[in-house]
């Protein structure tokens, strides 16, 4: 099950207590269930994949077209729609549900979520920048990023130079954070750190790619 992810909503931090009384930083999942909606074949699209849906949606906010599509597939409608091409279909029928249980065995995982947005950020604080000194001649321009380009050769800045601009809600991908709790009764995945992202924001978690 290693080739799919679940998503969850980040409840929020708490910490954990092991049993030689060391006590870790623990981040809070709430996980809903996966449902199979469609299973593509290489004969159609050149490749195996598997469609999935996350969450309740009203009736109301879909499309005429999205109506007719979970209609025909005979399921309800899910808020999100995820690919995930794997190796074998022959595991996933259409309106299977997978939930908490994939990672019953399962020691690390890899989460995928967006991170708080912060608008628009200087230098110093978008790139760490150390600023200009604090006297000395230096007027007005205490934290700004200083010398921006270079003269008639090449005469022009370079793409992704680290100036001043929009800093967060960027997909972000942490690797290898250890599972510490799995409460199948209430739905929870505990693990190990934090998660990129505000509180209820959507995260995908999948088996880790690289082990720990």
């Amino acid at each position: 099950m290693r080739e799919i992810a679940l998503i969850g909503k980040k409840v929020g931090m708490t910490r954990e207590f092991y049993k030689s009384g060391q006590v870790v930083p623990v981040t809070v999942l709430k996980m809903e269930k996966a449902r199979v909606i469609q299973i593509i074949n290489e004969e159609k699209r050149g490749y195996k994949a598997v469609q999935l849906g996350y969450g309740k949606i009203k009736s109301s906010k879909l499309t005429k077209a999205m109506k007719g599509f979970f209609a025909k597939k005979n399921t309800e409608a899910k808020k999100k729609l995820k690919e995930y091409r794997v190796e074998s279909t022959e595991n996933y029928k259409e309106g299977n549900e997978f939930g908490l249980e994939i990672f019953k065995d399962i020691k690390f995982v890899d989460t995928k979520s967006k991170t708080i947005g912060k608008g628009f950020a200087g230098a110093m604080k978008r790139h760490n920048f150390g600023g200009l000194r604090a006297t000395h001649g230096v007027s007005v321009s205490h934290r700004s990023h200083g010398s921006t380009g270079q003269r008639q050769d090449p005469g022009k800045v370079f793409k992704g130079k680290k100036m001043a601009g929009h800093m967060g809600s960027t997909q972000v991908t942490v690797q290898n954070l250890k599972v510490v709790e799995v409460d199948n009764e209430n739905s929870l995945l505990i693990i190990k750190g934090s998660v990129p992202g505000k509180k209820n924001s959507v995260i995908f978690i999948k088996d880790a790619i690289k082990k720990s």
